[in-house]
């Protein structure tokens, strides 16, 4: 069976990644284990990676890379925010505790949708928060193999991502 609209995809890869002029660095790694299962055309995945398996089918291998442009976009320096330290507080004091470099936080944003945000810097008055993607910026090698391709079930094509066995429970 190919890979095409509405099957289910088991993939194991391993995935490293390039900013600018720095040297590859290992992202992410899946096993046969644990592979990376998904709804080929349910909008879970990048285009570009749906688009290198297409046609593939189980024991192929795999070796492609996309463009930041293609993946996560370029880091934007417009997603990085001075906000104001009061945002932060808890009962009237301010939450260092949760709040500190290097920490991802979920926020709200004007119209109540939800995004997280990596703080950046602690200041006296502000707290600075980076809410580009943390793959944004990184062009992608995925190197790996097809285990698996199956039909969707009925319920699966309903929800729009894979039940059972390595995708979502409910």
């Amino acid at each position: 069976m190919k890979i095409e609209q509405n099957k289910v995809v088991s993939v194991n890869y391993h995935l490293t990644g390039k900013l600018e002029e720095q040297p590859e660095e290992l992202i992410e790694q899946t096993s046969t284990e644990k592979p990376f299962v998904f709804l080929y055309g349910g909008g879970g995945v990048l285009d570009e990676f749906e688009k290198n398996l297409n046609g593939k089918k189980a024991g192929d291998a795999f070796d492609f890379h996309i463009k930041a442009t293609s993946a996560y976009g370029e880091h934007n320096q417009d997603y990085i925010a001075d906000i104001p330290k009061q945002a932060f507080h808890v009962e009237g004091k301010f939450d260092a505790e949760r709040v500190k470099e290097g920490e991802e936080l979920p926020m709200l944003d004007s119209e109540g949708h939800q995004m997280h945000g990596l703080v950046v810097e602690v200041g006296d008055e502000h707290v600075v928060m980076d809410f580009n993607h943390p793959l944004a910026g990184y062009d992608l090698h995925f190197v790996g193999s097809v285990l698996d391709v199956r039909e969707a079930t009925k319920e699966e094509l309903e929800h729009g991502h894979v039940h059972g066995p390595h995708g979502h429970h409910h």
